[in-house]
């Protein structure tokens, strides 16, 4: 933290289950929160990562160092409320600017009661988690007056260790709609803000395990009219609506125990309609067709990851948000690999050969991020258009 900020906020303690400790102050509200500890690449966007739903139970590490400086509003978040358990930050600046702020990131993380920690050695947490993996930890803000001693370091500790693992966790149906809603909602434009579709032309039902608002408002901008399900509505009941396509959305967790998802997307892509997921959604149509999923030692979080399309060798920059990947080896005959991580190597995305069905693990709609790879969204849309003149 900025020297001449010290001092002005309590102390906050980050404690890692294998006994890492860091002593920083504490820029959110006061107690402690436990999670998931992992490390995102983005220079900017944190309000966005802050409230995407795929963060839940993670704490999220910004690695870009000044964090902050351009303050929070009412537009740029991706839910109703912060979804990540805790934020980590090397430095809060000294003042925040920007023509659209409305109040300072430490304000804000106190209004939405989560736990943040400032002025400590992001480099070094870094270096730990890439080394050893994600791993669990918590974050303790203490009230002023307060001081981090070690019996409140013990605590944190025990918090840490006492945090359940995320393989095996069912997240998506903790953070989704309980009722259905239609979204209307277009993307925003600098001087006009936020649109609305009025004169839809396809009928898109989503199924919300953890949506983010901007892949909804870009749906909308292509004129889709957006039904939003709970995670756990039955095919049958999305096939009753009439659909033109299905959306798989994001979310958090593990995707295995998701049964009821996979169960509903096996039907639907069985049944032919144009279905399209991203990032929870791409796991779970890949083990709707018989694939298998894996918990990656180093998940990717990140707005600068290089994907390579294989049928073009067109190479986009994405933003990635997962701790789980799908085996590539593990698909079935009648699907294929459409993109690859130039990082690593791990399944980016695939499509069935026999059904119009494709799925992408990154975030195409961006938010943060480049739009590299928007053009997936167009894809759905002239997957539709096929499908419809194909029926009618």
């Amino acid at each position: 933290m900025l020297s001449s900020l010290e001092g002005k906020f309590p102390p906050a303690i980050l404690a890692l289950a294998d006994g890492s400790v860091f002593i920083g102050q504490s820029i959110g509200a006061v107690g402690t929160a436990a999670g998931e500890v992992v490390f995102n690449t983005a220079m900017t966007g944190y309000q966005e990562i802050l409230t995407d739903p795929s963060y839940c139970q993670q704490i999220v590490t910004l690695t870009y160092p000044h964090i902050g400086n351009t303050g929070v509003n009412g537009e740029d978040v991706e839910s109703g409320k912060v979804q990540a358990a805790g934020l980590i930050v090397k430095d809060l600046p000294l003042l925040e600017s920007n023509f659209r702020s409305q109040r300072t990131l430490s304000d804000y993380l106190k209004a939405e009661r989560t736990t943040a920690i400032a002025g400590i050695d992001t480099r070094k947490l870094t270096r730990i988690l890439r080394e050893k993996g994600a791993q669990n930890g918590a974050i303790a803000g203490l009230a002023e007056g307060e001081a981090a001693t070690p019996a409140r370091i013990d605590a944190a500790l025990a918090a840490a260790r006492a945090a359940p693992p995320m393989v095996g966790l069912d997240l998506a149906q903790v953070v989704s709609t309980d009722k259905p809603y239609e979204w209307t909602q277009t993307e925003w434009h600098l001087g006009e803000g936020y649109g609305t579709q009025g004169a839809p032309r396809f009928h898109v039902v989503a199924y919300d395990f953890g949506v983010k608002q901007n892949i909804l408002r870009m749906l909308a901008e292509r004129g889709c009219r957006v039904t939003v399900l709970p995670a756990r509505t039955p095919a049958a009941e999305v096939l009753a609506l009439s659909p033109d396509g299905v959306f798989l959305s994001n979310g958090p967790g593990d995707p295995q125990p998701c049964d009821y998802a996979i169960e509903a997307t096996r039907t639907l892509v069985e049944r032919g309609l144009p279905v399209f997921g991203i990032c929870l959604g791409h796991q779970i149509m890949a083990l709707a067709c018989g694939a298998r999923t894996f918990k990656m030692k180093n998940s990717h979080h990140g707005a600068n990851h290089p994907v390579k399309e294989l049928d073009s060798g067109r190479v986009s920059i994405t933003s990635q948000n997962h701790g789980f990947a799908v085996d590539m080896n593990s698909l079935p005959a009648n699907v294929r690999a459409t993109h690859i991580s130039l990082f690593d190597g791990t399944l980016q995305g695939l499509a069935y050969v026999d059904r119009p069905a494709f799925c992408f693990q990154g975030h195409p709609e961006a938010s943060p991020g480049p739009h590299d790879i928007g053009y997936l969204f167009d894809r759905f849309i002239q997957s539709m258009r096929t499908h419809r003149e194909k029926t009618a």
